[in-house]
């Protein structure tokens, strides 16, 4: 535990340094921020820097091996419906809790005056990445091409963005991208990994990856959707 605490220090400390190195150069050659502002500012990134540290041993010690044993187990119950039950369900259970989704649809309602509500937001990014990624994990069984998929996905997106209120066309790509974050993307992948790695003559590297890129071409087709929805 505490080589693995050690470690993900390190890599916080490199991903951190830079900007907290940034902010303190700007402090002291061009802004100069009140000091209690300044030492706000030092404090939250000592704050943020345990938080991250402990969030990313939480994941590795735990949530990575709980959903690789996941996905080696649902083909033991020979029913496809259960792989996709689980898969919408993981996919939207954790969207709807990653930071960066938040953030993004706390700025929607504010910058459009509660016009957009985070909640309706959150929800469509849920569900959106949750139904591509149940189709993924289909696909990792079916054998079906992900080029061909990747695709299809993307050019329904492209094809829906002409038809989109110009001001959403942005937000829905932005969606796609906050879906790949710190939560998700390593629950997923374990999924598919796991998923992968029990069927005969898979490669888990071919099979087990690509379902990320895949599953965001949903959150962008549901902001897509959503935006050319009657209000």
């Amino acid at each position: 535990m505490l080589s693995l605490a050690r470690e993900k220090l390190l890599e916080v400390l490199k991903a951190v340094a830079p900007l907290v190195l940034v902010g303190c150069v700007l402090q002291f050659t061009v802004v100069h921020a009140p000091l209690a502002l300044f030492i706000q500012f030092l404090a939250g990134s000592a704050l943020a820097i345990v938080g991250m540290v402990l969030f990313f041993m939480g994941i590795d010690f735990g949530i990575l091996p709980m959903g690789k044993f996941v996905g080696a187990e649902l083909p033991k119950r020979n029913s496809l419906a259960l792989i996709v039950a689980v898969a919408f369900s993981l996919g939207f259970a954790t969207t709807v809790a990653e930071p960066d989704v938040l953030v993004l649809a706390g700025q929607v309602e504010a910058v459009s005056s509660g016009g957009i509500s985070w909640r309706a937001v959150v929800t469509a990014i849920g569900v959106g990445l949750a139904a591509l990624a149940a189709v993924a994990m289909v696909r990792i069984i079916a054998g079906w091409s992900m080029r061909y998929m990747l695709a299809t996905a993307y050019l329904i997106a492209l094809a829906l963005s002409l038809f989109a209120p110009t001001d959403v066309v942005p937000l829905a790509f932005d969606a796609g991208s906050v879906t790949t974050g710190a939560l998700s993307a390593p629950v997923m992948i374990a999924l598919a990994i796991g998923l992968s790695s029990v069927l005969a003559g898979r490669s888990a590297v071919s099979d087990g990856f690509g379902l990320l890129g895949f599953a965001s071409a949903g959150a962008i087709i549901a902001i897509l959707i959503m935006g050319m929805w009657p209000s």
